[in-house]
């Protein structure tokens, strides 16, 4: 009986960390009713990821867009994916350790494009497709968060906010509670990842959701069958978005346990 007794009690707790915020789901629909252009609908030629070019076609083409966001040290607000500049601007170093005057001096790639400001991106969307900010956990991302919420205000469109970071949504939580947050995760055991074991074992199994209360889960597709995702998902009944598909294969699998899906590297039929 105690044994039986301590099972119990470690099952309920279990299934209170995994909990999350399922009851906006509706909210979420004008995302699933289209397909995410992942860092916009880009090429590696004229149109490079998170370019005003990529978004600008994904707007062309009807899609929601999903972006990413990062501020200088004199705290702009910029749409840029990794923590170095290395692999898209050849230099290395972090945007985060930039100003905006030095980042303007770089190039996206091989074309002259240059990393596009986060509020010239929310003016040439204006609203017209659906938006995914993801709030990249590099440098101040609170400080981050608070100055894409400040800037929200004023737009007039569907968005919601992601973040890998769950004290991104648990400041969204607490401080701008009707906006739609969706927790980032994958099974981080198979990734290169430099969490530390504890954090590989939370992040994994989402059992921060207590604390993030997410309104949906964006998962690697990939690894769509890992326990805690899938218990999340079929006992919560929670919104679930897939990245990245990289193929029309990949997409009717994913179709199968995902709602919104974010796509790149194909053009969805």
């Amino acid at each position: 009986m105690i044994i039986g007794a301590i099972i119990l009690i470690l099952m309920v707790a279990y299934l209170f960390l995994l909990k999350p915020n399922s009851g906006r789901r509706e909210q979420l629909k004008p995302f699933e009713d289209t397909y995410i252009a992942h860092r916009g609908f880009f090429d590696y030629e004229n149109a490079p990821e998170n370019s005003m070019p990529a978004f600008v076609r994904a707007v062309e083409k009807g899609y929601g867009i999903e972006l990413d966001v990062q501020a200088t040290t004199d705290g702009e607000l910029m749409v840029f994916h990794d923590a170095s500049l290395e692999r898209m601007c050849g230099v290395d170093r972090k945007l985060t350790d930039c100003t905006y005057e030095e980042l303007m001096t770089f190039r996206l790639g091989d074309t002259e494009e240059k990393i596009p400001k986060y509020t010239d991106v929310l003016s040439m969307i204006s609203g017209k497709v659906p938006l995914l900010i993801e709030i990249k956990p590099e440098g101040d991302y609170i400080g981050t968060i608070e100055k894409v919420t400040d800037v929200m205000k004023s737009y007039d469109g569907v968005y919601c906010v992601q973040s890998f970071e769950p004290r991104v949504l648990g400041w969204l939580k607490n401080n701008r509670p009707e906006i739609l947050r969706g927790q980032l995760s994958m099974n981080f055991w198979f990734s290169n990842s430099d969490l530390s074991p504890l954090k590989k074992i939370l992040m994994s199994n989402l059992l921060l959701n207590f604390y993030a209360k997410p309104d949906f889960i964006s998962y690697k597709q990939k690894h769509a069958a890992q326990l805690s995702y899938v218990i999340c998902r079929k006992l919560f009944n929670v919104a679930n978005a897939g990245w990245t598909i990289r193929s029309q294969k990949q997409l009717k699998r994913a179709k199968k346990n995902f709602q919104i899906m974010i796509f790149d590297s194909f053009e969805p039929k």
